[in-house]
C-alpha cells in the first residue's frame, strides 16, 4: 500500500482545492429577435437556431 513519506500541510492541501469555480455561461444575441441566449442552443424566447425555427414556442 502507497504511504506518503512527509505530511501534507493544511494550506497546501487546501490550495489545490481552491481552484474549483464556477464560470459564468457565455451569452450571444439571437440572430433574430435579438435576445440573450447560450451558444449553439435554441433560442427560448423565438425557438429558432441557425435562423431556422426549430422548436415552436407558444405565448
Amino acid at each position: 500500500m502507497a504511504v506518503p513519506k512527509r505530511k501534507i500541510s493544511k494550506a497546501r492541501r487546501n490550495s489545490r482545492k481552491a481552484n474549483w469555480k464556477l464560470t459564468a455561461p457565455n451569452l450571444v444575441e439571437c440572430s433574430k429577435c435579438g435576445e440573450l441566449m447560450m451558444s449553439h442552443r435554441a433560442c427560448k424566447s423565438c425557438g429558432t437556431y441557425n435562423k431556422r425555427e426549430v422548436v415552436k414556442v407558444e405565448d
